[in-house]
């Protein structure tokens, strides 16, 4: 988030100290640098002191970030607190510690073993975000320069119900954002929809695995079918064979550089199958359709391997050539990791990636920054040794229960109608009937009384008349607990049925505020889209599932 710098007598000037000690006998300037020291536990206690103010995590049901680690897991993260994970030479164990992560996780995602992709660590999903939206801009503008076609009008196609981050990404890095829209009844992306919204720029489609908003599954399969019936038809009208190839070579396509069935042109620039031959293969402009899909697995990656092993969303898809998830979520890691994937080392152009050698021998790097701490990935590491598949179905398994039994209670409580109870992600998320003379809004506030933190929010954008609440189960919450939340829902209900609030106060008859009324409503506040808080974005190294070397040069983003 951002920081703004404020007037000096804007705010109290100083803090305060609770308690009288030696080492602090005098206030200290809010915003100007303190020109004396004080004691370790003087500072100590003054920070833990103001921070009381902020809600209690364990009942912060906000939030999917994690709020609970084993104690084994938080001394790892203390040890290597002083650990830059980007100093590979100096720290090689923790860069193994990664790679082992990645490959873990491919693996868990579905990457078959010919599969030549990998990953990297992140700080979140934000920026793995980031980084995938990039390697699917760089992959199609390459390809469409191989063809010899305009590449300044890069678009991608996703869900109104994005997260804040895919906004971030298509602004900051000049793509056009293309929003499928919702509707009152449906709160995540239409398949048709969506394929109205593709053309020959369209650098991906994104599918969410667990939409922040509800935590519902995106239609990913059907999505990935879609993809393929609209490509093959834009592609009909060209020479380029069944196997849907634009290269130059024979039956395996191996005209370009990209690997497997996915190769481009006889340049093989961009690897990743879409420019056409010189001939024209593709449509009628001589463009090889080839739209990728990106899944945003930030809530769901951890879910769905295992509580619905069957469900086809990862790299079983042949259209799924990346996926981000947040380690820091149902990973079950404290706040500061996240994993973006590639299924072929093709699918992640090679200029891309920087090659670093001033800290110490030679390493592939991909990010958006450059140092950040090691404690994160090694406390995924932790988790992932120490739970295996059997521990994280475990876990998965009882807060799927949890939400769901919550979801049942609370769905018996009058005028309350249940939008998702735990079916997909682990949370329950609610609306009012409309003859309720209240507002989600009002519930939220009055559970905040009792120290719960539930959000009520908007849908977004054509499903904004829709407002609901939203209550994230996550390891920590556990049945007693949520059932006093669900006794204080109950109380909440009572309460406003008893106590309605007022409305608000009707207009003055006259003066400025008749004239106002009589040139009609305001226009309606452009509703918050996401809401969730981003998380920042920075990296650590790159790691590789296959043992190849990556060969790699520089160049500028644009």
């Amino acid at each position: 988030m951002l920081s703004r710098k404020i007037p000096i007598d804007a705010a109290p000037p100083n803090v305060t100290p609770t308690y009288a000690s030696r080492g602090m006998t005098h206030s200290v300037l809010r915003n100007v640098l303190p020109e004396e020291s004080m004691e370790p536990r003087a500072a100590y206690q003054l920070i833990h002191d103001e921070l009381a103010l902020d809600a209690n995590p364990a009942l912060n049901l906000a939030t999917f970030v994690t709020t609970y680690m084993d104690d084994e897991a938080q001394r790892l993260m203390v040890e290597t607190f002083n650990k830059n994970a980007i100093d590979w030479d100096e720290y090689p164990q923790t860069v193994a510690l990664q790679d082992r992560c990645v490959n873990m996780l491919s693996r868990l995602f579905g990457s078959a073993e010919h599969h030549d992709g990998g990953g990297t660590a992140t700080v979140g999903s934000s920026e793995a975000i980031h980084l995938a939206g990039l390697a699917m801009k760089f992959r199609w503008r390459n390809a469409r320069r191989a063809a010899g076609l305009p590449c300044d009008r890069p678009n991608i196609v996703m869900g109104a119900n994005v997260q804040v981050c895919w906004e971030k990404f298509a602004r900051y890095f000049d793509v056009e954002p293309r929003y499928v829209p919702l509707t009152p009844t449906r709160f995540i992306i239409g398949v048709d929809e969506a394929m109205a919204l593709v053309d020959e720029n369209t650098i991906g489609v994104v599918g969410i695995l667990g939409s922040t908003y509800t935590g519902q599954y995106e239609p990913i399969a059907a999505l990935d079918a879609a993809l393929t019936v609209l490509c093959d038809e834009r592609n009909a009208g060209g020479a380029g064979g069944t196997n849907k190839t634009g290269g130059a070579g024979g039956t395996n396509n191996a005209g370009g550089a990209g690997g497997t069935n996915k190769t481009g042109g006889a340049n093989g620039a961009g690897g990743d199958g879409r420019a056409g031959d010189a001939n024209g293969t593709g449509d009628a402009n001589g463009w090889f359709w080839d739209v990728p899909l990106h899944v945003d697995a930030a809530s769901g990656g951890f879910v769905a391997p295992f509580l619905t092993p069957e469900l086809l969303w990862d790299f079983r898809l042949p259209r799924v050539h990346s996926i981000n998830v947040s380690g820091h979520k149902y990973g079950l890691v404290y706040p500061g990791v996240g994993w973006v994937l590639w299924r072929e080392a093709a699918d992640l152009p090679r200029e891309l990636i920087f090659e670093v050698d001033y800290l110490g021998g030679s390493h592939a790097n991909f990010g958006l920054n450059f140092s950040r701490g090691a404690s994160q990935i090694v406390a995924q590491y932790y988790n992932l040794i120490r739970l295996g598949r059997d521990g994280y179905t475990a876990i998965m398994t009882s807060l799927a229960e949890t939400a769901r039994g919550l979801a049942v209670e609370v769905g018996r409580l009058p005028g309350v109608t249940l939008v998702a109870g735990g079916t997909d992600l682990p949370l329950v998320c609610l609306r009012l009937n409309d003859d309720v003379p209240f507002t989600v809004f009002d519930i939220s506030d009055r559970l905040r009384l009792r120290g719960w933190v539930v959000p009520a929010y908007r849908m977004a954008a054509d499903a904004e008349s829709v407002s609901v609440l939203r209550i994230v189960v996550r390891e920590g919450l556990s049945r007693d607990m949520a059932d006093c939340l669900l006794a204080d829902i109950a109380a909440a209900l009572t309460h406003l049925r008893a106590f309605p609030p007022e409305p608000p106060a009707a207009a003055a008859a006259s003066g400025p505020a008749a004239a106002a009324a009589a040139a009609g409503p305001a226009p309606a506040p452009v509703p918050t889209r996401h809401p969730s808080v981003p998380v920042g974005a920075c990296i650590a190294g790159m790691a590789r599932v296959s043992t190849e070397k990556v060969e790699t040069k520089t160049t500028a983003v644009c």
